[in-house]
């Protein structure tokens, strides 16, 4: 493999070209910034084309005028030993790119020959892909070289690392896993620049240029650049050379430079958090009941300034009595609507409840006939707002429905039945501009089979319904969790039972070529539950394990359940914390102002439902410690939300009626 290995230094021998008789490289073997070298020296004025622009909390330089050669440079200036580009070297960038329309390319740089302008070399990018152009010098025609499904033009910052030697080309993103490919012919070893210029963001044409931000852009000869700057903390911005006027403060410029204009993506919004995804990234929103102000990073609102809010106690605040017991609750907002709350019940006559936040308590709001309903999921397709049931009573034909939000009737509206398994979750997410649902069919009526296929289905925009898209075996699937790290897509599944026993294996799956594929095995014992979350850029995983079953002796409520986190050394998840949990179902991340918590749902212990369900804090080095322990009644699930007053918990009951909103005090 190529990746995190030095390249040979063979390309050195190319200075025996040069009229000199000492030997040579045709420049030094150290990272040549090339963004830098484009940029005036201090005391020269910017130029016009350029703006300097701040989007998710860093600044890039964005061409912004109709010139499309404000940046370049002869190549001359880097290689003054001899004029031949490097055979080995490694292209370190950073950049944030909007979505790209189809048939569209943009040049992250290219190296011109200037008197017949012809294309030497060049970076480009289009949707999803990234290619390495190269016009070798035996007249053998433009080779290019193309990375598929890389996903860089999300509006995201992405660092990415392309090292070249003889054949064989690695990119490496945000510090991920490396992806390697073998070249028809190898990378030409004698190409040369003579009479050529560097040209950032374009190919010397309007035509190509490069619409988003740039950061970084580096090139080092002679080897790979990867260790360099893996693994970082903040892979995505990680750093070789950066230009010093992208990381002073443009508020205080550095006058002994050129001082641009200067943009930063940002609205405010007042009250419950708006929406925070790619399209709001870099936008600020100001929080007037917690007097914070917060920028989206394009997953969730980071704390910019704010007065720090600590957990004091936790208190009761509603008794919320549903038509029947209570499995899941689910809670989300519809925008003009409000904060919205669905919870799948039991029985089948009135159904499941979706009720509505009313002067500052839930409130019935609609119901909808359901079957044993286990659990419900919300999603967004564009401005579509969908719910989704999970509907497990075993008859036949076995149907979960997808309902649709109507914005006349305000109500939803059945929009789609699937066939299921005796479903119990579903979880929704997007890859590449595509939407998906997957189901975790539990077990086939007619033969009590747990050993069966989930379901991932795909929504086609022309017919405006899913359609299956992979099937993949699970061992009485409980629930799905889909996670992203870096450009890699997971789906991980808890597996709860096969009919012998419940200590069986739980499997994460990564993306790869359009589908999903086995990326780890996790030993479980009755898995029930996956929580994903971040931590200082730490990624985690925690398992709740609900009991231990065999054909041999008794069945054992109070196990361990397991916190597991991302080794970016081994690429695996690894055992972080072990913590005693009784018939464990749900765990649930939140954080109340810079302080994370885990609470998990204690539903059993072989003897009684009344059992205290337990909020753990993030301590650094000591892990999640237990700081409240709240009365339960077989509680099932948790779910965190905040509103203008305060911030709350919510847990449902599978053997009652009572589901409990208690209020999270703090100071």
């Amino acid at each position: 493999m190529l990746a995190r290995r030095s390249l040979l230094l063979t390309w050195v021998l190319l200075a025996l070209t040069v009229r000199s008789q000492s030997w040579k490289s045709c420049t030094d073997l150290l990272p040549l910034d090339l963004l830098a070298r484009a940029l005036p020296r201090p005391g020269q004025a910017p130029p016009t084309q350029v703006q300097m622009v701040q989007s998710g909390g860093s600044r890039g330089l964005r061409l912004a005028g109709a010139v499309a050669t404000a940046l370049s440079f002869p190549a001359s200036q880097i290689f003054t030993n001899c004029d031949y580009f490097p055979a080995e070297f490694s292209l370190v960038a950073t950049i944030k790119i909007p979505r790209l329309r189809q048939k569209r390319n943009e040049y992250i740089f290219s190296v011109v020959e200037e008197e017949a302008d012809s294309l030497l070399l060049g970076l480009r990018v289009s949707e999803n892909r990234l290619h390495l152009l190269s016009t070798p010098p035996d007249g053998g025609g433009r080779s290019r070289l193309s990375f598929k499904e890389v996903e860089l033009d999300d509006n995201r910052w992405h660092t990415v690392v392309l090292a070249v030697t003889g054949p064989y080309a690695t990119l490496t993103i945000d510090c991920g896993l490396p992806l390697e490919l073998k070249q028809v012919r190898s990378f030409p070893s004698t190409l040369s620049t003579r009479g050529s210029r560097f040209f950032i963001g374009s190919r010397r044409r309007w035509r190509g240029r490069f619409s988003g931000l740039l950061r970084q852009l580096v090139l080092l000869p002679g080897s790979d650049a990867t260790p360099r700057v893996c693994p970082n903390s903040d892979p995505s911005l990680a750093e070789l050379s950066v230009p010093q006027v992208l990381k002073s403060i443009p508020l205080q410029p550095d006058h002994n430079g050129p001082d641009y204009p200067y943009e930063a993506e940002a609205r405010v919004t007042l009250g419950n958090p708006p929406p925070c995804s790619r399209a709001e990234q870099g936008q600020l929103w100001f929080n007037a009941r917690r007097k914070g102000l917060f920028i989206c990073d394009g997953l969730t609102w980071k704390t910019l300034l704010m007065n720090q809010e600590r957990l004091d106690y936790v208190e009761d605040y509603q008794d919320l009595y549903t038509s029947s017991e209570t499995f899941d609750v689910e809670v989300f907002s519809i925008p003009s609507e409000g904060l919205f709350m669905a919870a799948a019940n039991r029985d089948s006559r009135p159904g499941s409840g979706i009720y509505k936040w009313t002067d500052g308590s839930f409130k019935l709001y609609q119901n909808i006939s359901t079957q044993e309903a286990r659990a419900w999921k919300h999603f967004t397709i564009d401005d579509k707002i969908f719910l989704v049931v999970a509907n497990s009573r075993e008859a036949e034909p076995e149907l979960s429905v997808i309902y649709r939000w109507n914005r006349r009737r305000r109500r939803f509206l059945r929009h789609q039945t699937l066939e299921t398994h005796a479903a119990l979750d579903w979880e929704a997410f997007h890859i590449h501009n595509n939407s998906f649902l997957v189901v975790a069919n539990h077990r086939r009526a007619r033969d009590s089979n747990h050993n069966i296929h989930s379901v991932i289905y795909r929504w086609n925009p022309n017919t405006k319904l899913f359609e299956v898209n992979q099937t993949l075996s699970t061992s009485g699937a409980y629930d799905w969790e889909f996670f992203t790290v870096g450009p890699y897509h997971f789906l991980v599944v808890a597996n709860t039972f096969d009919g012998q026993t419940t200590t069986i294996s739980s499997t994460v799956y990564v993306w790869l070529d359009g589908c999903f594929q086995t990326f780890q095995s996790i030993p479980t014992v009755g898995a029930t539950d996956w929580e994903t979350f971040q931590i200082d850029g730490r990624f985690f995983l925690a398992v709740a394990n609900s009991q231990k079953v065999s054909e041999r002796g008794p069945s054992l409520y109070s196990i361990n359940s397991t916190v597991y986190e991302l080794n970016t050394l081994t690429q695996t998840f690894i055992r972080f914390q072990d913590i005693l949990t009784h018939s464990a179902v749900d765990w649930e991340f939140f954080t109340i102002g810079e302080e994370k918590f885990l609470v998990v749902a204690n539903s059993h212990d072989g003897s009684s439902y009344s059992l205290n369900s337990v909020v753990y804090r993030w301590q650094g080095y000591e892990g999640f410690v237990p700081v409240h322990s709240l009365p339960t009644f077989g509680c099932r699930d948790w779910e965190h939300f905040s509103t203008d007053e305060g911030s709350f918990l919510i847990y449902s009951s599978a053997t009652s009626r009572l589901s409990k909103v208690f209020k999270l005090r703090t100071y």
